[in-house]
């Protein structure tokens, strides 16, 4: 609360040293908003845009709004909803073209390993992830604002669609399709996953249109790493059977973890030694691989590809050895060539799909926004959280035109465009070529690719997953409540299933910033030494506490939650307990004498908000403290806010405005004259006090 430069002293100092203010300390009168508008502002201006009507800035604003239609202004929402517009005209060719196609065929290079990998998590044929890996990424080149963001497929989200699509379209208990039943199979489960990806991507164009781009601040980044960390080991679990050769049914629900591990214990001696081997080689060159490009990334011009490397090594083995026809192991087999036919998926199954659909959307967006965060302040740019809605809304919804299930940002594409080299969006363009190559011209090539291959590409890509686990020990010591909200996300992750896991960690932390606000402390604020800066009396350094005078900072939202909270605070530094015959409590040093408070002055710059539950709390504040014979007055009040005033039903049009509800303390007799923000200064001039609230 320091002064202003230029501000005119107090004249009244023979009141203030008859109450022992330190004879160096200087005040300046109080600064009301007329005054602050006389020295430094247009006061006539501000005068007549208060007075002004309501309906009158609205009719205004209304006629401006067709101009807003006009040529100048369709531009502006052009460039606005196509960043490339943008973009492209500052695009520095010669600086950042060979970063960006480097980086592009390299990402293109793991998109089509990891694509066809991550659709068999979402129990689809693996062309599919191709496509998964070629549409959305081209949408998101035109629309998304995020220059490092690389989206595909992404593991999370296809375990979460695959145990949607499990429980939509179950295999039958028999186990024994013939040729056509499988494909008939794997054609309702097609739809079910595009179905989901029309629904996520409706969702989220209907959350940018109500611009709820601000939803992702609810999902923190405990439950987002904790989310995805849970997931991993759901991927690692599930790909057992793949990884030895075990035809085993997809556990679904909660619990599915230990179904399936279960399961696995009990067939563990039918597995396969070919596809077992296979793992076990397969692992033993991505690991490795994953870890140099991890360690040498400064030094490396750009990381080893290590996927595609897997890929064409096992698809050379499983043709010369026959290993599908004399082990039999379990291969892609044909990739169709070109893109399906553009259909809408089937709409009927919109209703049963709608509860899978939100947290698809939710988790795609989450992840999504952090990421492009991330590497916007890294590198000094800015995101629109909302056109982000809309890049992954139309890139999802487009996308399921053409039999692909929701997609986002990936973790581990993202950051290998980014050790590559990768500058803009235009890198997305050659990854497209990449995965375009592979769906025209070489998809023959990947016939006998194995599907344990596969399982292992799964696995590897969540190493980063598995290693966010080693920042809980420096979040234990940074904040013991997020470390909470981490443990408790994961471990509802691992314990149910990732949609209720998410829903669990999201209450969890919400409910831990309720349980935030019932721990507030009141503060008694005291005169600085030499100062007219108020600090706790808690503080070592020297304050003066004003005898009858007691001034509270209440740092809180007041509402329903928090109402016997501050009744039961307010009561303690004003000794207003039972019957009114407590004495009232000092902050001060232990030899500080208690004196009788004969005013109060309730700092409210902190209470960002209060309900009427809240506002009735302070209007029986205000009775019980007129009773006690105490003086209450309200400073820094949030004009929009509900008012204790607003209780009043008796209150006049002008009293109940927020302005007057600031300088007039509901329930009492004291009247606090000032204008907006003043702690009233004639009130406070008469214990000695002379102090604004800050302008």
């Amino acid at each position: 609360m320091s002064g202003l430069s230029g501000a005119r002293t107090c004249p009244g100092l023979g009141e203030a040293s008859d109450l022992k203010f330190p004879l160096g300390a200087k005040f300046r009168e109080p600064l009301t908003e007329a005054r602050f508008q006389q020295l430094f502002g247009d006061a006539e201006q501000e005068s007549e845009l208060l007075s002004e009507p309501r309906w009158s800035g609205l009719c205004r604003q209304w006629r401006r709004r067709p101009g807003a239609c006009s040529g100048p202004g369709a531009w502006r929402l052009l460039l606005a909803r196509l960043p490339p517009l943008r973009w492209l005209p500052q695009y520095r060719w010669r600086a950042w073209l060979l970063g960006d196609a480097v980086a592009g065929v390299t990402v293109g290079i793991v998109h089509v390993p990891q694509g066809m990998a991550f659709a068999l998590l979402t129990s689809v044929p693996p062309v599919f992830g191709l496509y998964t890996s070629f549409f959305p990424v081209l949408i998101y080149t035109l629309l998304g604002t995020g220059r490092h963001l690389s989206t595909g497929t992404f593991a999370v989200l296809s375990l979460m669609t695959g145990s949607a699509v499990e429980r939509l379209v179950p295999e039958p208990l028999g186990g024994n399709l013939s040729g056509i039943e499988r494909e008939q199979l794997d054609a309702q489960r097609v739809g079910a996953a595009a179905a989901l990806a029309f629904g996520s991507g409706a969702l989220m164009l209907g959350m940018f249109a109500l611009q709820l781009g601000v939803l992702s601040t609810f999902l923190s980044e405990p439950v987002v790493k904790a989310l995805t960390s849970g997931a991993a080991l759901h991927v690692l679990v599930s790909q057992l059977p793949s990884l030895l050769g075990l035809p085993l049914p997809r556990q679904i629900g909660c619990f599915a973890l230990f179904k399936t591990l279960a399961a696995v214990l009990t067939a563990l001696p039918r597995s396969s030694p070919a596809e077992l081997t296979i793992s076990a080689l397969s692992l033993a060159l991505l690991v490795p691989v994953k870890e140099l490009n991890v360690r040498f990334r400064d030094k490396l011009p750009t990381p080893i590809p290590g996927e595609i490397v897997m890929v064409l090594l096992a698809s050379v083995l499983c043709f010369t050895s026959s290993l599908d026809t004399r082990y039999n192991v379990q291969i892609v087999g044909l990739l169709p060539g070109g893109f399906p036919q553009p259909h809408l998926p089937n709409l009927a199954e919109l209703p049963r799909i709608l509860a899978d659909s939100l947290p698809i959307a939710l988790v795609a967006f989450a992840v999504s926004a952090s990421l492009a965060s991330i590497y916007a302040d890294k590198y000094s740019y800015t995101i629109d959280s909302n056109q982000e809605l809309l890049a992954h809304g139309v890139s999802n919804l487009i996308s399921s035109l053409f039999s692909c299930f929701p997609n986002s940002a990936t973790l581990a594409t993202t950051s290998l465009l980014v050790d590559a080299g990768g500058n803009t969006q235009l890198a997305g363009l050659f990854s497209c070529i990449v995965v375009l190559s592979v769906l025209l011209w070489l998809g023959p090539f990947f016939y006998y690719l194995p599907k344990a291959v596969l399982a292992c590409i799964n696995i590897s890509s969540m190493r980063q997953m598995f290693f966010q686990m080693q920042e809980l020990p420096q979040l234990w010591r940074i904040s013991r409540m997020d470390f909470a909200v981490w443990m408790v996300t994961w471990v509802a992750v691992v314990i149910l299933s990732v949609d209720l896991g998410l829903a669990v960690g999201v209450v969890f932390s919400m409910m831990t910033v309720v349980c935030r606000t019932q721990r507030v402390q009141c503060l008694a604020l005291g005169l600085a030494e030499g100062t007219e800066l108020y600090r706790p009396l808690r503080e070592s350094q020297k304050l003066l506490k004003v005898p009858g005078l007691c001034i509270l900072s209440y740092p809180a939202p007041l509402y329903f939650g928090t109402r016997g909270q501050f009744r039961r605070t307010l009561e303690w530094h004003l000794g207003l307990g039972e019957g009114g015959k407590e004495s009232p409590k000092t902050d001060g040093p232990p030899d500080a004498v208690a004196e009788p408070v004969r005013v109060v002055v309730l700092d409210c710059s902190g209470l960002t908000f209060a309900d009427a539950a809240g506002a009735r709390e302070v209007v029986q504040l205000a009775s019980r403290c007129r009773d006690a014979g105490i003086h209450l007055l309200l400073a820094q009040c949030n004009g929009e806010s509900p008012s204790a005033g607003d209780t009043d039903p008796g209150r006049t049009p002008e009293q109940s405005d927020p302005r007057t509800a600031v300088r007039q303390c509901p329930g009492c007799s004291c009247s606090c004259p000032g204008e907006t923000g003043d702690y009233g200064s004639e009130d406070l001039h008469s214990v000695g006090l002379t102090q604004s609230s800050g302008v």
